[in-house]
């Protein structure tokens, strides 16, 4: 097992594929032109394969993956189909925009769960927010996951006088579909224009569901380890929470590891450090004891 330093056992895995992505929403790649990792210095499908199976022989049982975008990568169904082969839950989160090219990968791989992005249900804004009119093509694809059987969960990310205005809107999609609406604290990182005055805290967001919905909503208990503060409105097809990442951290069992598309270890999403076990898989050194150091750093 993968313990740390406070006793957490860390048996979840988030893999980037890439940190290239096709839209370009303005609190994540805001510039047209923007310089990705070269394809030299990204995981090959083997290395991604190599590197997971030792973090599942040290306990890992769920894999993510993560982009940028996973599935503008040409080889993301090969590398979905390996790592399906071995003894995890497999998922993978993604902007919806290629879905269609990849539902055979995705149900051929036991692909049974999919959070996609969508910080907006009207097309207008989303071509704002993303830069590209894609929204129909989303839509779309969200529901041929439906329809497939794939349990599909949607992230917002709710910003102050941006798309706020929508929340009860998410709300009212779960009424009738079986969706799973979860609603993103707007948080900073590297490069994201992060500003604190666009932040609506988890309190503000259910305060606005209670104004429209009221008695209607349920709190659902917590699974340990997840992220999310759990609702359902009474009668409703699906669910909704928030991620309250800044208003009200959850790091006390959180049993999350993340690899970089380049081969770098984080044992945090806001850590400083990292660990890097792309290079040394390449010089042919054993990774499995820098697992060990990086999460008791």
């Amino acid at each position: 097992m993968i313990i740390d330093g406070f006793n957490r056992v860390h048996d979840y895995l988030r893999i980037s594929l890439t940190d290239n992505c096709n839209l370009r929403c303005f609190y994540c790649i805001p510039e047209e032109e923007y310089e990705f990792t070269p394809a030299s210095r990204l995981m090959q499908v083997d290395e991604i394969e190599a590197i997971a199976k030792i973090f599942v022989e040290n306990g890992v049982k769920k894999i993510r993956l993560t982009g940028g975008e996973p599935v503008v990568r040409k080889d993301a169904a090969e590398i979905m189909q390996r790592l399906s082969a071995l003894p995890v839950k497999l998922t993978m989160t993604t902007n919806a925009t290629r879905l269609h090219l990849f539902l055979d990968a995705i149900q051929s791989s036991r692909i049974q769960s999919l959070n996609i992005s969508l910080d907006t249900l009207n097309k207008d804004r989303f071509m704002l927010l993303t830069k590209r009119d894609q929204y129909d093509l989303v839509r779309n694809n969200i529901d041929l996951m439906i329809k497939a059987g794939i349990h599909v969960k949607l992230n917002a990310v709710i910003m102050k006088g941006i798309n706020d205005d929508e929340i009860n809107d998410f709300i009212g999609l779960t009424k009738e579909l079986p969706i799973h609406v979860r609603f993103i604290e707007f948080m900073p990182f590297q490069g994201n224009h992060w500003d604190n005055a666009l932040v609506v805290t988890w309190q503000q967001m259910i305060d606005v569901v209670e104004a429209s919905f009221g008695g209607e909503i349920e709190a659902l208990e917590r699974v340990p380890h997840e992220t999310v503060k759990q609702y359902r409105l009474k009668g409703a097809k699906g669910t909704f929470a928030v991620i309250s990442t800044m208003s009200a951290p959850f790091c006390g069992d959180c049993n999350r590891l993340r690899l970089t598309a380049d081969g770098k270890m984080k044992n945090c999403l806001f850590s400083k450090g990292e660990t890097d076990l792309l290079g040394a898989l390449r010089r042919g050194e054993a990774i499995a004891p820098l697992i060990d150091l990086n999460v008791k750093a």
